[in-house]
């Protein structure tokens, strides 16, 4: 059994005691844990009021003081005193606040501490009595039988995926088809034009022009040789 079981472990089993203590404490004026934090905030509250009032006094004596000053000498003193006497007052106050805000944070802190510590508890029993419900035998059958239909799944899955008919040979069919591709070549290579044995015509034209410029040069030449002459 966990520590966080042992700790509320009598509180279902002793559910009777437990009131009749509870009625014990309120007869006794026990105030719950929640009422001391009500009563902790009402507490800061009116000190907080209380420190405000001082306050006030504080800045009423030190004006009264600064308006008589010199001229009424036996006044300002007086009003300084009972400044003095207020701040002592708000001294007290303030340390009277933090004491009181340190035990409130920490009770605070404890009943959110203990709430967690008891739906902690709740929680383990709620499930202890899920896992009792459970046969760890039979969750041993379910996964095996879970991976038995698996299997099966799987095999069908083969099964109905497997081609129909015969099978070839791959390599066979590549060999065939290297031949048609060769066929087919050899059919386009009989069908292109079969290439002229002379000059194209366009050779012999150009060969045509160039014979005849060179005939006219050669004119040419014979007749710059005649002029001088």
């Amino acid at each position: 059994m966990s520590k966080i079981s042992k700790m509320f472990t009598g509180s279902s089993s002793k559910s009777s005691s437990s009131s009749s203590s509870k009625s014990k404490h309120r007869s006794r004026g026990e105030p719950s844990s929640r009422e001391a934090i009500h009563k902790l905030r009402e507490t800061e509250a009116m000190l907080t009021k209380k420190q405000e009032y001082l306050e006030r006094k504080i800045d009423e004596e030190i004006a009264i003081a600064k308006k008589n000053g010199t001229r009424n000498k036996r006044a300002a003193l007086q009003a300084l005193k009972r400044k003095k006497r207020y701040e002592q007052q708000l001294t007290q106050i303030d340390g009277t606040l933090s004491t009181i805000e340190f035990q409130r944070e920490a009770l605070e802190n404890t009943t959110m501490n203990t709430e967690v510590l008891m739906n902690m508890g709740y929680a383990a029993k709620a499930m202890k009595k899920v896992h009792q419900k459970i046969d760890m035998d039979k969750i041993d059958t379910l996964m095996d039988d879970i991976q038995e239909q698996q299997d099966l799944s799987r095999e069908i899955n083969d099964a109905i995926s497997r081609p129909f008919g015969d099978e070839f040979d791959e390599d066979e069919l590549l060999a065939e088809l290297a031949e048609l591709e060769m066929e087919e070549g050899s059919k386009r290579m009989a069908k292109l034009p079969s290439v002229p044995s002379g000059r194209l015509p366009s050779e012999r034209s150009r060969h045509r022009t160039h014979s005849k410029k060179r005939v006219e040069d050669d004119a040419d030449m014979k007749r710059l040789a005649s002029w001088a002459v």
